[in-house]
Order: C-alpha cells, then structure tokens, then sequence
C-alpha cells in the first residue's frame, strides 16, 4: 500500500478527486480543502495500491498536476483496512511486483548526481581493492564490493533506454566515466605512495596472486555472472523487496578490476591494466544490458496488466469490491 499526496491548485483539485475517487484501487480518499500554500490550493491524500499506483500516477500527471503542484507517494509500513485489502485484490498482480515507474525513475536520477559521497564512495571503495589485491584478501574484496557506488548509475541505463530518458542516459554514462577515472587516478596516486614508501613492492603486485587472479583474468563465466547480477539487482532495485540488493553488489568484478587498474598504472604493468579493463568493460555491459532486458519485461508485463485493469475499471467502477455485497470478484490473472 502507498499515500499518495497531492498538493494542487484549488481550480484543479476537482479534477484530481475524481481521478481517484473512480478507481476501485483507492481505498482511502481526503480533501484538506484551502491548506496548501504553496501552491495556494488544497492537500488530496488516497491511500491507493501499490499495483495500480503507477496508473493513478500516469492520470495525474496527464493532468498536468506536475507543473502546477506536487505529486508524492510514501510507502505505508503497516495498515490495517478492510477497503484497503479489497482494493489491493482488485489490483492485477502482486504488491511486491510491481513497479512504480516514477519511483525507479528518480531513484536513476538520485544515484546518477556527480556528488561529493559519490566521489568518496567510488574512491574508497577502489582503494579497498587495491589493497584487497597486494594483499590476496578476498574477504577485503568483497568488502570494496559492498562499498562501491556503482551499481546504481548501471542500473541507470537500462531504465534510460526503456523509459527513452536520454537525459538520464547521458547523466549515467558521464557518472561511470568520471567516477572510475577519478577513484583510478586518487587510488594509483596512494598505490605510487605507498610504493615510494616502501609499502608495497612490484613482487607484492606482479606475483602469484591465488585469491585474487580472477580480476584482472575475465572468462566466459565473467559475462554471466554480471548478467545474472544486472537482473536480480534491477529486480531489487524495482521491488518492495530490497533484500537482494547486497548480494548483487559482491557479486561483481567492477571495482575490485578498477583497483587493479590502479596498481598496474603506479607499477607500470600493462598485462594487468589490459586484463582489468577488459573485466571492467565486460561486467558493465553485461549488468547494463540484463537490466535493460529485464526492465523491458517489466514494463511489458505491466503494461497488460494495466489495459486489464483499464478495462476492468471501465465496466465496474468505483464500487467494485467495496463494500460487504459490492462488485464482482477481482480480475483474473496475475502481472
């Protein structure tokens, strides 16, 4: 279940109460009439099912309540409501499925700014590596792997494409770019430190390495390993259900491959450079690709479940389900 809270103009309040007082999705509706002050209007809230969120949403906004007040949706934790249990059963599909694409899309945006964290995230998490490898810790890779930012700005392009945002494209793209050309250079200038200190040697880099081979050494099982992880995270990232999302993360071999470019640059070792940036390309492409396909079935699956639950709409109304003897019962089928 999510709040949905609409700030909106008084002369545009009416419409935007009818939107949702026709849907058989909203189980709670108010009008705090004339308590919005910026925009001078009223406060509609609804209490509206997670399936059919993104329809309501599209409605509003061909109403262009966007430009002129303020749409919010707010997960609700807990609720206890006979309409609500009603209305979500006359939603196609299951809650946890379900995608609220404004919600996926300003996340994208969110994990794609150039920001001060986002520079020390991508650092550190490259130096981490670095020193994972010199090392031969995989333990210690994984914690880099934890720590990096990466994944979101991938996850990025794929909801670029599918929502034909090339804005967001372009934003995701420069934010890869910068963020491990920059967590390179800083932690290849600490490696080269470290190396005129003393701290680190060519044979504590170039030397067999058992742990830690694989990064810079991408095989065929490179490529699926980033596939699988570029869809279980995009379903992580689009779900209610957020508990994936860290597996995805140590499952990857982009930062801990940037950390080795690191050290091959401050030793001079082209092998491992090559090696490593050939991973680097090959698990981005991989995880962009996969979560562009599987948005595209998301979106594909929603889509019809949408036109059912137009149609359904359409012919029952708003009392459909409401209500001890109202409506018929809910909708075949699941998204």
């Amino acid at each position: 279940m999510l709040q949905l809270r609409v700030s909106v103009p008084t002369a545009l309040a009416g419409a935007v109460v009818d939107v949702l007082r026709d849907d058989p999705a909203v189980s709670a509706l108010a009008v705090g009439q004339g308590t919005s002050l910026r925009p001078d209007g009223d406060v509609v809230t609804a209490d509206v099912a997670r399936e059919a969120a993104d329809d309501v949403v599209e409605r509003l906004l061909a109403l262009d309540v966007q430009q002129v007040g303020t749409i919010e949706l707010v997960p609700v934790e807990t609720w206890v409501s006979r309409a609500g249990w009603e209305a979500e059963q006359l939603a196609p599909g299951a809650s946890a499925d379900s995608v609220v694409w404004p919600q996926v899309v300003l996340r994208a945006y969110d994990d794609t700014e150039l920001t001060w964290t986002f520079f020390s995230f991508m650092t550190l998490a490259t130096m981490l590596a670095s020193i994972a490898i010199i090392v031969d810790s995989q333990v210690v890779v994984i914690g880099a792997m934890v720590l990096g930012p990466e994944f979101g700005a991938v996850a990025a392009l794929g909801v670029a494409l599918v929502r034909r945002r090339w804005r967001l494209l372009r934003r995701a793209a420069l934010a890869l770019l910068v963020g491990f050309v920059v967590a390179i250079a800083l932690a290849a200038a600490a490696a080269l430190l470290l190396r005129v200190a003393g701290w680190v040697t060519l044979d504590d880099v170039s030397g067999p390495r058992p742990g830690t081979d694989f990064i810079y050494r991408p095989d065929r099982w490179s490529i699926v390993v980033a596939l699988i992880a570029g869809a279980a995270g995009v379903l992580s990232l689009t779900s209610s259900r957020l508990g994936g999302l860290t597996g995805v993360f140590i499952s990857v071999t982009t930062i801990p491959a940037a950390g080795n470019v690191a050290l091959g640059l401050a030793f001079g070792l082209p092998e491992e450079i090559g090696g490593s940036v050939l991973q680097l390309v090959v698990n981005i492409t991989g995880m962009a690709v996969a979560g562009w396909l599987t948005l595209v079935v998301q979106q594909t699956v929603w889509r019809h479940a949408s036109v059912r639950r137009a149609r359904f709409t359409a012919r029952f109304g708003r009392n459909a389900g409401h209500g001890p003897h109202a409506g018929p019962p809910r909708p075949r089928g699941r998204a």
